[in-house]
C-alpha cells in the first residue's frame, strides 16, 4: 500500500463510513487536533524517565485514535468498536487523585517547564485544551459524543498534574515555580 493516495490533492478528505469534506472542515480541524495532542504526548512518553507512567500514557493513546476514529465518523454506528464514555474518563481522574495525592497542594499558579518530559507535557497540556476547543465548537453544529469532551477535559488536568509529579520525582531544587 502506497503512503499517498492523491485523493486529498483537491483539498478534501474522506470520512470513515464515506463521504468527502473540505480538509478545513470543523470535524477535520477537531481529530486533527486530537491527532496533535496523541503526537505532543508520545514525543513526551519518549523522553526520560522514559518508563514514567508508561502503560498509562500508552492507554491514553490508544483513546485519543478512538476518538479520532469517532469524530471522523459522522455515523459512529459504523465503527466497529468501542466509544470513549465514562469508563475511560473514570481511569483518567483515578491517575490525577492518585498523583496529585504524592504532591504538595498548589496555592499558587506555576510556570510550564521543568524537566524536559515536564515541559512536554506541558506543551501536550495545551495542544489538548486547543484540541478540546475544536471538539466544542464542532458540538455547536453537530452531533458528538460528550464524553469526548469530558475526556479532553480531564486529559489536560491529567498532563498538568504529570508535569508536576516528574518534576518532583527528579528531585529538582524547586520542582513548582510560581508566577
Amino acid at each position: 500500500m502506497k503512503i499517498y493516495t492523491k485523493t486529498g490533492d483537491a483539498g478534501e478528505t474522506g470520512l470513515f463510513g464515506g463521504g468527502r469534506v473540505r480538509k478545513d472542515d470543523p470535524r477535520v480541524s477537531a481529530y486533527g487536533e486530537v491527532d496533535e495532542a496523541n503526537a505532543a504526548i508520545g514525543l513526551a512518553a519518549s523522553l526520560e524517565p522514559a518508563g514514567f507512567d508508561a502503560a498509562l500514557l500508552e492507554t491514553i493513546q490508544r483513546d485519543l485514535f478512538t476518538i479520532g476514529a469517532e469524530l471522523s465518523a459522522p455515523d459512529p454506528a459504523k465503527l466497529k468498536r468501542a466509544l470513549i464514555g465514562a469508563p475511560q474518563v473514570t481511569v483518567l481522574e483515578a491517575a490525577i487523585d492518585r498523583l496529585d495525592a504524592t504532591l504538595p497542594p498548589l496555592k499558587n499558579f506555576i510556570l510550564p517547564g521543568g524537566v524536559t518530559k515536564a515541559a512536554a507535557f506541558h506543551l501536550a497540556r495545551t495542544v489538548t485544551r486547543r484540541a478540546e476547543r475544536a471538539v466544542v465548537a464542532l458540538s455547536r453544529d453537530q452531533q458528538i459524543n460528550p464524553a469526548i469532551i469530558h475526556y479532553l477535559n480531564r486529559l489536560s488536568d491529567l498532563l498538568f498534574v504529570l508535569a508536576r509529579a516528574v518534576n518532583a520525582q527528579t528531585g529538582r531544587p524547586r520542582p513548582d515555580v510560581t508566577w
